[in-house]
């Protein structure tokens, strides 16, 4: 652990307010206190920053990412969940929540037996929180990136496996709701206490609102891989953003989706019902190239992923740095807001919030200090301090 830290002539965004010229204290790998300009502080025995009237955040919470540097979760390797924990710790990432492909059975227990063992050890870099699975429970024609040879019904004798060997694990499970089978397995879901994601679907508004009434509170990457909204058939999209019990994922990467698109969802969704993701494969912070995701070949050119074969988009390059930088200087976002979306919601969604998520004496302390022209400039994890990635 870390000794005591004070940051000084900051910028520090609160749930509440920003706090201009403020201080705040790492002690214990807490947030000891928050202070305004011209507070006392005892500064014996501390590091002292002087934040030089940069950002200090909560940690970047994200809930659905795949991989980076060279790296997938479905690797199911040690070694594969510490690179992607220190790529991503590197641009702010300071909880995460791995997230699978569509595979088979036996290669989804594997990868959440590898997880559930990384989480029982001391994790260096972004804490893994839990898993996400995204599928194998799809539609088929919404299928983007996702291998067609796994797709398979919702299938609940398999969750019941696995949250009875895994208690607490799993997170999240995005999954097409008007499959057969999809309602009944979403109420269950959401009785075992995880959100239940629409994803990769052909839905009607009407089918998406009846999944929601079942108990579906979450949206996986809105506008990309499902119905889109038509003045007279609103679709997948049109429910997401009308329903305020769904809330919304969005890749803030300028290619998945309009800058003007992003800023209608933030329009339409509450200041709590909406989450920037970066939805990250392995790719994430190398070379332009040929990448494998989930057994199929992905082409990175100019930082974009597709499909070679079909063209699809197959996730991003993006991190959740990139995408600060990105909602703030295309969509108008201002920072508090930028922080409340990849923060404090992420966590509020996930049930963490008590523990991480937002500034605030006696929570974790993960927090970054990001400069004035929205540089990472340092990084800490339950009060660590890690390297911000350079490169």
């Amino acid at each position: 652990m870390s000794g005591k830290v004070i940051i000084t002539n900051a910028r520090i965004v609160t749930e509440q307010e920003v706090i201009d010229n403020g201080h705040i204290v790492l002690s214990g790998g807490k947030i000891e206190s928050i202070g305004a300009a011209g507070a006392p502080i005892d500064v014996s025995d501390a590091e002292t920053i002087d934040a030089k009237g940069g950002w200090v955040l909560p940690g970047f919470v994200d809930v659905h990412v795949h991989g980076g540097y060279g790296a997938d979760f479905m690797d199911a390797s040690r070694e594969s969940l510490d690179t992607i924990t220190k790529f991503h710790s590197g641009h702010g990432t300071t909880s995460i929540v791995a997230t699978s492909l569509t595979g088979p059975k036996d290669h989804l227990s594997k990868v959440l037996d590898v997880v559930n063992e990384y989480r029982g050890d001391t994790m260096p870099y972004a804490q893994v929180v839990g898993v996400h699975l995204e599928g194998p429970f799809i539609n088929v024609k919404y299928k983007g990136a996702q291998n067609p040879a796994y797709i398979v019904p919702p299938q609940k004798d398999w969750l019941e496996e696995w949250v009875a060997r895994y208690p607490g694990l799993i997170l999240q499970l995005s999954l097409a709701p008007e499959t057969e089978g999809a309602l009944e397995l979403i109420s269950w879901l959401r009785q075992h206490g995880i959100n239940a994601a629409a994803a990769h679907t052909d839905a009607t508004y009407d089918q998406v609102i009846a999944a929601a009434d079942a108990g579906l509170n979450q949206a996986v990457h809105t506008f990309n891989a499902m119905t889109g909204l038509h003045h007279r058939n609103p679709g997948t999209v049109g429910a997401v953003m009308t329903d305020d019990r769904i809330c919304a994922e969005i890749i803030a990467d300028g290619h998945h989706v309009h800058p003007a698109c992003i800023r209608l969802l933030t329009k339409a969704k509450t200041d709590d019902n909406l989450v920037m993701i970066t939805d990250a494969m392995s790719a994430a912070g190398l070379e332009d190239g040929i990448y494998d995701l989930g057994g199929l070949a992905v082409n990175v050119s100019d930082g974009v992923a597709t499909l070679k074969e079909g063209n699809s988009l197959a996730g991003s390059t993006l991190t959740m740095m990139g995408a600060l930088r990105y909602v703030t200087d295309k969509v108008g976002v201002t920072v508090p807001q930028a922080s409340r979306y990849m923060s404090g919601n992420p966590a509020r969604q996930l049930g963490i919030f008590e523990r991480t998520g937002s500034l605030e004496a006696g929570k974790q302390a993960d927090v970054l200090l990001v400069s004035p022209g929205l540089e990472l400039e340092r990084v800490w994890v339950l009060g660590n301090e890690l390297e911000p990635f350079r490169g």
